[in-house]
């Protein structure tokens, strides 16, 4: 799919495999690794990674910061921590939204094209999965029709064919305007 001159794909399949200029990391706050996406990306990248990000130090939720891909077919690494799911009456979607603009945001000033997000916040976060893909389609459709023409492919890395499902259908409907 198409959003002005960008390329947009659901995709499934390992994220820590896309060679992208920048991949994004469900990370948690601390940015020292964990489960999920975060523990996978951290192994695949290898131990410089970590040091890297012990040198950042934390990472307010909803907020990104960046690091070097290391080992990772992707030269860089955003790291966004997503909310934790509370109900959906702690502004978990505001959070989950600032997550994706944050992580583009950051990958505009660096010169980065290409970028592919998990979806954050649907593992141990709780985030319910339809929602958060909706979210994510969202956020990211106001900061291609904002941005234009400053991204060449926006990727969303699914671990499973029902998210995939999911993905593909809010970014269907996010680019129609529903």
């Amino acid at each position: 799919m198409m959003v002005g001159t960008t390329r947009w794909d659901v995709v499934t399949g390992d994220i820590t495999r896309c060679a992208v200029d920048a991949i994004v990391n469900a990370a948690n706050n601390s940015l020292l690794g964990g489960g999920g996406v975060d523990g996978a990306i951290h192994r695949a990248a290898g131990p410089e990674l970590l040091e890297e990000c012990r040198g950042i130090g934390c990472c307010p939720t909803g907020e990104a910061r960046i690091t070097r891909g290391y080992r990772l077919p992707a030269r860089y690494v955003i790291h966004s921590v997503g909310p934790i799911w509370q109900g959906g009456n702690q502004g978990e979607r505001d959070l989950l939204a600032s997550c994706y603009s944050h992580s583009l945001s950051l990958a505009r000033h660096h010169g980065l094209r290409r970028v592919a997000f998990p979806a954050i916040s649907t593992g141990v976060y709780g985030y319910p999965k339809a929602q958060a893909a909706k979210v994510a389609a969202r956020a990211v459709v106001e900061v291609l029709h904002r941005d234009t023409d400053t991204f060449d492919q926006i990727l969303f890395v699914c671990f499973d064919e029902d998210n995939r499902a999911l993905y593909d259908a809010a970014v269907r409907d996010a680019v129609a305007g529903d």
